[in-house]
């Protein structure tokens, strides 16, 4: 039957209001809706590592494309330039991927005036320039004293020792290292001084150190660039340069015994080890179990705990939050492993701690 057109439309209109008033829709069999969460909007400056910089990239505009009034601008300028930037309030956020230290918490305001957020999970590859040697084996002790300038020719018999049956050239090995200050250094001294005495004692672990031979380079995108074009060349770099430049990375011996290349579950399994991660408790190098690869580590951001404008504020803890969770699936494409649970649930608590004008933005 229907409706005489007199009621027709005060009926429609009554439906109407009924659907809009319950936050509802009217198409037929369409659940309620909630309100949009505001993101807030802005273009948010954020500078430091260059180590997960392919996946910030990445990361970045994905969340652009989901909320364009809000876009990122990073600079890749190294771990210790990310903190000294954040640290002189020239940036919305540092990154680094080491935790900041006593002096430089100090400097930036105090521990309790900020947070530091895991982000990412990445592997140190070692790379390596060597015509004719498609596989390269080498252990923690042989790789230091590579780097302390001990280990000089490829054919040094610490080498041959490691590599039966491969010819290795009678060359003398170029060493290239950072530069800058590097968070990625860190990681990678880290693990030395875990598995060489000469080097705790020596160089030691540093975003920056003393390096004994070799030639610096700034960045894991020079570093990545000085080893493809230097016939016998050796060096660290973030695992995702490698990838994408083609080069050869050595099989490293981990703690239990296994030779392992730098990948995304080798990172996984050495995060696994760590279950209680915080600025205080970083480090994943050197883990044991056959699966662990040796040199990996999170990355962090910070952001301060007070903001004042409340539209930047908003966007900065909302655009971290998907980053931790919901932007962790760009990274794996990139050669970055995910966060473990409790490493994400650390971040996602951390963020809660932010307030826009003394109000808390996650609940």
């Amino acid at each position: 039957m229907s409706l005489p057109n007199s009621l027709r439309t005060p009926l429609v209109a009554v439906v109407a209001f009924l659907v809009v008033a319950c936050g509802g829709s009217t198409g037929a069999g369409t659940a309620s809706t909630p309100a949009a969460v505001d993101v807030g909007s802005g273009s948010l400056n954020g500078a430091g590592a260059t180590f997960p910089e392919p996946f910030y990239t990445q990361a970045f505009y994905q969340y652009n494309q989901k909320f364009p009034n809000v876009s990122v601008n990073y600079q890749a300028i190294g771990s210790g330039g990310g903190i000294k930037q954040f640290t002189a309030g020239t940036v919305d956020f540092g990154a680094s991927d080491v935790p900041m230290n006593a002096a430089e918490l100090t400097a930036a305001g105090g521990a309790s005036s900020l947070i530091e957020v895991p982000t990412i999970l990445g592997v140190v590859s070692i790379a390596y320039n060597l015509p004719g040697v498609d596989k390269l084996q080498l252990d923690g002790a042989t790789l230091a004293a590579i780097f302390l300038g001990k280990v000089q020719t490829w054919d040094d018999p610490a080498i041959k020792a490691l590599n039966s049956g491969v010819s290795l050239p009678g060359k003398p090995i170029t060493v290239v290292h950072r530069s800058d200050g590097s968070g990625t250094s860190y990681q990678f001294t880290d693990y030395l001084s875990k598995v060489s005495p000469d080097w705790k004692s020596g160089p030691g672990v540093g975003k920056a150190v003393s390096w004994p031979t070799g030639v610096g380079a700034s960045g894991n995108t020079a570093v990545a660039q000085a080893i493809k074009s230097t016939e016998n060349a050796i060096g660290y770099v973030e695992l995702a340069y490698v990838i994408q430049t083609h080069m050869h990375q050595a099989y490293l011996k981990n703690q239990a015994g296994k030779f392992l290349q730098a990948s995304i579950a080798g990172a996984t399994a050495a995060a696994s080890q760590n279950t209680n991660v915080s600025p205080a408790n970083f480090s994943i190098t050197d883990q044991a179990g056959d699966a662990a690869y040796p040199i990996a580590s999170f990355s962090w951001i910070f952001l301060k705990k007070s903001i004042a404008d409340g539209a930047k504020g908003r966007a900065l803890v909302y655009l971290f939050k998907w980053v931790v969770t919901d932007g962790q699936a760009f990274g794996t494409p990139l050669d970055y492993a995910p966060l473990p649970p409790p490493v994400q649930a650390y971040a996602l608590d951390q963020l809660k701690s932010v307030q826009v004008n003394g109000q808390a933005v996650l609940k």
